[in-house]
């Protein structure tokens, strides 16, 4: 069993369902959650009508979850502007860029990399700059990010790891296993750093938040 971003894309299987082979496991990302993330930031900014994108190019992932973010955008009438960092020392010129392009909002996508490496960089740098911002990593909320719409980890793999070790140990081949992907994400808020940005957080959404930090 493996665990990574996109699968596919990165070679290890055929498709999610049917991923043939010797392999399968657990997505760490649904790259349809995009969608989601942007309806978030449009209910916290209803007048929100261009995000910024921060990607990591050299990550198969990013590609997956910009083309879902698109088509997102497109359903809430939002342009979306791609900002790469490929690179811990390509951050600081994303970064003034988006100083240079000021978007309502920036969406960081899920990046183990740079974008993870640099999240108190990037915080510090959004707040500074008073810029919105969501993630799809808790770690980004606890640097001082604005919000996260994080996939629950724990709670997918304790339920799901143990049936699939159990029927690989009855026969079942791997790659006759579907590669699952999170089903539960939880929506975490940073009221400390909506203070600093001048935001008030909308009742409805500080009622949905499993974890507001203060």
């Amino acid at each position: 069993m493996v665990q990574t971003g996109d699968p596919v894309a990165a070679g290890l299987v055929h498709d999610l369902a049917h991923p043939g082979g010797n392999v399968t496991g657990f997505s760490g990302q649904a790259a349809d959650a995009e969608g989601k993330r942007l309806e978030l930031l449009k209910e916290l900014l209803p007048f929100l009508s261009r995000v910024a994108v921060l990607v990591n190019p050299a990550n198969s992932f990013s590609a997956v979850a910009l083309d879902n973010a698109r088509s997102g955008a497109i359903a809430l009438g939002l342009r979306l502007d791609p900002v790469e960092a490929s690179s811990v020392a390509d951050l600081e010129r994303a970064l003034t860029a988006l100083r240079s392009d000021r978007p309502g909002a920036v969406l960081v996508t899920a990046d183990r990399g740079p974008l993870m490496i640099g999240r108190s960089r990037i915080a510090e740098f959004l707040m500074t700059n008073r810029l919105p911002s969501i993630y799809s990593f808790y770690e980004h909320v606890q640097a001082g990010g604005l919000m996260a719409y994080a996939a629950n980890y724990h709670a997918t793999y304790r339920r799901n790891v143990a049936l699939v070790i159990d029927k690989i140990f009855k026969g079942t081949k791997p790659g006759d296993l579907p590669v699952q992907q999170p089903t539960e994400f939880e929506l975490i808020l940073n009221l400390k750093t909506a203070k600093t940005l001048g935001l008030e957080i909308p009742p409805t959404l500080l009622a949905r938040a499993d974890e507001v930090i203060e």
